[in-house]
């Protein structure tokens, strides 16, 4: 998202911000939101009539208020009719910025109750579960599947053993991926619940599970190293060996000895 709908955005998200504070409960929020993104990815001609700059910015709220009117909560309403209002550089990234805004509601809920982290580090879990298992991801790929029978199957897997936001947002994103893998979905989730909270997130790839204090220490090392709180999500390969590899967005700090021991290799070779 670029340009006039970046700002767009920050501004509905400020709109969100305020309904939220006043009160608004986040989880059913999120719920209705999420309504509103299926309701704009089933009409074209909606989401063009709500973003189109030639129309009046009263008259595009106007059309917010007729349509969901009654149908979804004043906090809602209120947000909807802040997306309207604002210049977007597409269609598609008005509806785009409803679905960020349901996640972050749906964080904001766990935030709520003090289970923020539980439910970020249960996403990454069940997302690396699903890129390491063929046949769970070709089952919530399976284009032949409808996707409350993918749900379905994604809340049984969690049933007992996640948060409810966690069951929700991967329900979510088993029925509704919006053309998306099913990982890359729940990585876009993830994303939005590290810009919420300012902060970046590291995937952290090791020999062995690090201890409390190793983690402790590493994420010391990276707030250091990137002046900001970094999240770390570890993955166990024994493949690496030893040591450990740090990816933080496109960068990677790779100390493993596995990586050591390639690079041994090309300068013996050449």
């Amino acid at each position: 998202m670029q340009g006039a709908s970046r700002t767009a955005l920050a501004h509905v998200r400020a709109e969100l911000g305020r309904r939220l504070s006043e009160g608004a409960d986040a989880a059913d929020t999120s719920r209705q939101l999420f309504a509103a993104v299926d309701v704009l990815d089933g009409n074209a001609g909606l989401r063009r009539a709500l973003t189109d700059p030639t129309h009046d910015a009263s008259a595009r709220a106007g059309l917010v208020d007729r349509l969901f009117g009654g149908k979804v909560g004043d906090a809602v309403l209120a947000v909807l009719r802040e997306l309207a209002s604002q210049r977007w550089s597409s269609d598609r990234d008005a509806s785009d910025a409803v679905e960020e805004l349901a996640v972050d509601s749906a964080f904001a809920a766990a935030d709520r109750r003090g289970r923020l982290d539980e439910v970020e580090e249960q996403l990454f879990r069940f997302e690396r579960t699903v890129a390491g298992d063929a046949g769970l991801r070709d089952a919530l790929t399976d284009r032949q599947r409808a996707g409350a029978d993918k749900a379905a199957l994604v809340s049984r897997l969690l049933e007992g053993k996640a948060e409810p936001e966690t069951a929700f947002l991967a329900a979510r994103a088993a029925e509704h991926p919006r053309g998306r893998r099913y990982e890359r979905v729940l990585e876009e989730y993830l994303r939005v619940a590290a810009a919420v909270r300012q902060q970046l997130t590291a995937t952290v790839t090791a020999a062995t599970q690090l201890s409390s204090e190793q983690r402790d220490r590493l994420a010391r090392a990276l707030h250091n190293l990137y002046g900001r709180e970094v999240m770390t999500n570890v993955v166990v390969d024994p493949q690496v060996v030893g040591g450990v590899r740090v990816q933080v967005g496109d960068e990677v700090i790779d100390g493993t000895i596995l990586t050591r021991l390639d690079q041994v290799r090309r300068d013996i070779a050449g």
